[in-house]
């Protein structure tokens, strides 16, 4: 979806002007730059830099989508219910709110969250939307160390999954532009991890040893799991340097809960994993497909999905074992470790800054 209500806030990415409406997307009435909207109209506004930066993530690697995960919403479950209830706790969202997702993915937290009413931008390097997303939210093709958006635009901002993945002299670019964009006393919520872990972790490291047997005895496959962890930078060393990190880009951790997910990977890395090994191979059998691994995984996923919205008992099931993954805060939200959520407030000049608690 491209809104009208957008062109109040999206700029040129060089010149910093804001953009106008055209017949292919935006334009920019300084430099007069024409921006796309995808592919065939798609629904979305090319922004990206005319420059890209050296580093890029795996993200847009296309084999990372072979199995076509973000094509469609499915609803949040397990992880991504616990990330997404943490999100919602964090920052509270109203119908008077305008929220930025920084690096959204499919955009499928922004799906999830229309219920609140606030208004939705997404942004993220690669064009892996979702057709719900698509179809209801602002998507901006565009990279988040030169974010095409005007200062001051939103009084929110999240970011899942995301800044594990850069450098850090990255992680520095890409929150001083959230900060940039982001209006006074805004608040941005991360969900991400350093590099030093808690005692907890123990538990997180023998489940994954479990996994990794298994799939050598060739009950379930990781390959894509690892693809994705596979350009991880990890620059945040601990959280002392997670309060400087922020400091340095103009915010302060306000709030943080750890996560040890001891549970969660176990449900995850193991359950999960399984049964869709046991479903792929039973769609690659009954559809002859048994050399394209890919196409069984898709089939198997989507199928899940399917049976998801429908809200019957895999639905509920599902819903059973995610309560069980709340064990994962309930018990260990106050230990530290190295995956947290955190909510960071942006520092008004000549404000205090609090401590997280």
């Amino acid at each position: 979806m491209i809104s009208s209500a957008i062109f109040s806030v999206v700029r040129c990415p060089e010149c910093r002007v804001l953009l106008q409406p055209h017949a292919s997307g935006a334009t920019c009435p300084a430099c007069q730059r024409v921006f796309g909207s995808g592919q065939q109209n798609a629904g979305y506004l090319d922004l990206r830099p005319i420059e890209a930066f050296a580093e890029q993530t795996k993200y847009l690697d296309a084999a990372l989508h072979v199995d076509a995960r973000h094509e469609t919403v499915a609803p949040p479950l397990l992880g991504s219910k616990i990330r997404n209830d943490q999100l919602r706790a964090f920052l509270n969202l109203t119908a008077d709110d305008r929220v930025v997702d920084l690096g959204c993915g499919s955009g499928r937290a922004m799906v999830w969250n229309r219920d609140t009413g606030a208004s939705f931008t997404g942004v993220d390097i690669s064009a892996f939307f979702a057709k719900e997303a698509l179809e209801g939210c602002d998507l901006l093709l565009g990279d988040l160390r030169q974010l095409p958006l005007a200062d001051g635009a939103f009084t929110k901002a999240w970011s899942l999954d995301v800044l594990e993945h850069l450098s850090p002299q990255a992680l520095h670019d890409m929150l001083s532009e959230a900060n940039r964009v982001l209006a006074d006393d805004g608040a941005l919520f991360v969900y991400t991890h350093v590099r030093k872990n808690g005692p907890l972790a123990i538990g997180v490291r023998w489940v994954n040893h479990l996994a990794h047997g298994l799939e050598r005895l060739g009950l379930l496959d990781l390959r894509t799991e690892r693809l994705r962890k596979s350009d991880h930078l990890n620059p945040i060393a601990d959280h002392e340097d997670l309060h400087r990190v922020a400091a340095d880009a103009g915010f302060t951790v306000e709030r943080i809960t750890y996560y040890t997910p001891i549970f969660g990977s176990f449900v995850e890395n193991i359950l999960t994993r399984m049964a869709e090994h046991i479903i792929a191979g039973r769609m690659a059998r009954r559809s002859g497909t048994q050399g394209d691994a890919g196409a069984a995984v898709r089939e198997a996923r989507a199928t899940a999905k399917t049976r998801l919205r429908k809200r019957g008992l895999v639905y509920w099931m599902t819903r059973a074992i995610t309560g069980v993954m709340y064990l994962d805060v309930v018990l260990w939200g106050r230990f530290r470790s190295g995956p947290f959520f955190a909510r960071l407030r942006k520092v008004q000049a000549h404000a205090p800054q609090t401590m997280d608690r």
